[in-house]
């Protein structure tokens, strides 16, 4: 039951036309809740609240199923103005993105102008840059523009996903630039022949690149909710004496809050991933299909309605 829903959710996430229409009525039916708001202003009061709890953040402007140019500008102009807000609000974050929002459907070429716009004013002002992953189909893409960026550019990083059986490859090659990753579980609907299709699989191989990455000994983000992951890492770090200042925990906005702070309290590094925007509708979608409680959360605020 629990894989329907999920393929339900993730099937909903890449309709247009839901898109679209979540644009016109704004954040409703309880995605404020994994939402920091519409405009940056909003995401910016968020940010300041979490950093006065301890935790940092990774803000990032939705964008799904960018067709045009000006769109892609629009992204890329709200980037630039993140980082400028974080350099003068003082604000302990890093800024995420993802490379269909600077143009890669377009054109390879567009994106990594844009990317190079934003890395530039990034270098200016020592705010990191995490290239976001996306399904299956453009992770090559991705990781190539990484590469190139990563030659050019010392704050960037990128997102790789356990479900995939490349993975641990990926991970391998990349050592060679000795990269800040994000490792996650994966958050798309993809084909059994090029990801796991069992949870305990994608488990395990989430083990084993997180140990493969701190062995290599590159900072890494762990993102993730699951305790058993959690646990791990912290049991993998004192076995491999890894320093503390090698890794950090990260979660989405609006899950596990309490959990997040608890972190803090026991002196790990834990850091927040804050979306904001009006394109949050594939988003917003993709948590209700991680999580079967978000659905019963969503489900109670449209009642109280």
């Amino acid at each position: 039951m629990e894989q329907t829903i999920r393929n339900f959710f993730l099937l909903l996430s890449k309709s247009k036309k839901l898109t679209k229409l979540a644009k016109r009525y704004g954040l409703r039916f309880g995605a404020a809740r994994f939402v920091a708001g519409e405009t940056i202003d909003e995401a910016v009061s968020v940010i300041k609240k979490l950093n006065e709890q301890g935790l940092k953040v990774t803000i990032d402007y939705l964008g799904e199923f960018v067709e045009s140019e000006a769109e892609v500008d629009h992204a890329a102009a709200q980037c630039i103005k993140a980082i400028h807000l974080i350099h003068k609000e003082r604000l302990d974050s890093e800024i995420s993105l993802k490379l269909t929002s600077m143009g890669l459907d377009i054109s390879e070429d567009l994106a990594l102008h844009h990317m190079r716009r934003i890395l530039e004013e990034a270098e200016k002002y020592s705010v990191f840059v995490t290239i976001d992953m996306e399904d299956y189909k453009r992770c090559s893409k991705t990781i190539k523009l990484f590469k190139q960026l990563k030659n050019e550019y010392e704050h960037v990083g990128t997102v790789l996903q356990a479900y995939l059986y490349r993975t641990e490859s990926d991970v391998r090659e990349l050592d060679a630039y000795a990269p800040k990753l994000r490792l996650v579980k994966g958050a798309y609907k993809e084909a059994a022949d090029v990801a796991f299709p069992d949870k305990e699989d994608v488990d395990e191989n989430f083990k084993n690149i997180i140990g493969l990455h701190l062995l290599n000994g590159h900072y890494t983000a762990v993102a993730t909710h699951d305790e058993r992951i959690i646990q791990y890492a912290k049991e993998f770090v004192k076995k491999h004496g890894i320093s503390m200042n090698q890794f950090e925990f990260q979660m989405l906005y609006g899950i596990r809050s309490e959990r997040q702070v608890q972190l803090v309290a026991e002196q790990y590094k834990m850091r927040v991933y804050v979306p904001y925007g009006t394109d949050w509708y594939g988003y917003f979608m993709r948590r209700l299909a991680e999580r079967p409680a978000n659905v019963a959360f969503v489900l109670k605020g449209i009642v109280k309605k």
